[in-house]
C-alpha cells in the first residue's frame, strides 16, 4: 500500500510494473492508504505487508507512546518531489517571487515541513505568502485550473499535465531548493523484515530502483501507464525525467542516518517535533 500515489514514487511501482517483483516469483496488490485509515496499524494488524510512508510518519506515534510502530527499512526518495507551478514562465524565478502572491499549498505534514524550510533557506518571508488550502491534489489542480492562485505546489505527474496543456508553468522544484533528506521510504513489521518474502520483495525493490534511475523515460512511462490511467505517456515521461535530474532515486535501498537527521532538522524548524528521536528507533537496515 502507499500513502500517495504519483510518479514520485516509480521505484516502487516499477517493483511491480518493470516485472521485477514477478522475477522473484512473487506477486502484490497495490492500493493507496484511504482516509481515515493509519499506516502502522495496517501493518500491525497485518493487512498490509508493506508500506509507502515516511521516516517522519513514525514520531508523532513514538511521542504519543505507541506500539508497535513499523520499522523502515529502504529508501525511495532522498529529494522533495514537490514542484511549484505558476502562471507564466519565469526563467529567472526566485523563491520571494512568492511574497504577496496566493500559493495553493500541499497541507499534508510532510510537504507542508518541507515547503517552509525551502521558504525559509531562500529568503522568503512567510508571512507575506497568501497560503490557500484548496484541498486533495486533484481538487488543487481543479482549483488553478479554474483560476485560483498565482501558484500551485504539487507532485508530478501534476504539475507536468498543466504544463502540457497550457495552464502552467513549472517555475521551482522545492528539493532543488533544500538539502537531501530522508522523504519516502518503505516501512514493515520487524516480524516480515525477518522473512524470506520480504528478502525477496527488497531483491526487486533494489532493481526497480536502479531501473528507473537509469532507464529512459519514455520506456518506463510506457511500462507504468496503467497505473495512471488517463494519463498520456509523455506527461509521464516528463516527470520521470524530472525526477532523475533531481537524482530523486539515487544510491542504494538504505536510508542514510545523515539524511534521517536532515529531516529531523526540517521538522524541528517547523514545530513538528518535540525532541529528536533516534535513527535506530525508527530505522533498520534492508534484509540481505
Amino acid at each position: 500500500m502507499v500513502s500517495r500515489h504519483a510518479a514520485f514514487y516509480s521505484p516502487l511501482i516499477a517493483t511491480i510494473a518493470g516485472g521485477f517483483l514477478s522475477e522473484q516469483q512473487l506477486e502484490a496488490t497495490y492500493s493507496v492508504l484511504a482516509p481515515g485509515q493509519r499506516s502502522h496499524v495496517l501493518i500491525r494488524d497485518n493487512a498490509v505487508d508493506v508500506m509507502q510512508s515516511a521516516v517522519s510518519s513514525n514520531w508523532g506515534p513514538l511521542e504519543r507512546g505507541e506500539s508497535p510502530l513499523p520499522v523502515h527499512f529502504a529508501q525511495i526518495n532522498r529529494r522533495d518531489g514537490f514542484f511549484l507551478t505558476g502562471r507564466h514562465p519565469e526563467p529567472d524565478f526566485v523563491w520571494t517571487n512568492l511574497e504577496g502572491k496566493m500559493l495553493l499549498a500541499d497541507h499534508g505534514p510532510q510537504p507542508m515541513a518541507m515547503l517552509r524550510y525551502a521558504a525559509n533557506r531562500n529568503g522568503v518571508d512567510w508571512t507575506r505568502i497568501h497560503i490557500v488550502d484548496a484541498g486533495k491534489p486533484e481538487e488543487m489542480i481543479a482549483a488553478f485550473r479554474a483560476g485560483t492562485g498565482d501558484y500551485v505546489h504539487l507532485q508530478g505527474p501534476g504539475p507536468h499535465a498543466l504544463e502540457h496543456d497550457g495552464t502552467g508553468r513549472i517555475v521551482a522544484a522545492v528539493g532543488a531548493a533544500m538539502p537531501p533528506v530522508a522523504f519516502s521510504s518503505l516501512c514493515t513489521s520487524k516480524e516480515f523484515l525477518r522473512t524470506d518474502v520480504c528478502r525477496a520483495f527488497m531483491r526487486a525493490f533494489a532493481k526497480g530502483k536502479q531501473w528507473v534511475f537509469q532507464a529512459p523515460p519514455e520506456v518506463i512511462a510506457a511500462k507504468q501507464a496503467s497505473f495512471f490511467p488517463g494519463m498520456e505517456t509523455t506527461v509521464l515521461a516528463a516527470a520521470i525525467r524530472s525526477y532523475q535530474r533531481l537524482e530523486c532515486w539515487e544510491g542504494g535501498s538504505e536510508i542514510p542516518r545523515d539524511l534521517y537527521e536532515q529531516t529531523l532538522n526540517v521538522f524541528e524548524y517547523t514545530g513538528q517535533v518535540a525532541r529528536r528521536f533516534p535513527y535506530d528507533s525508527v530505522c533498520a537496515a534492508p534484509p540481505a
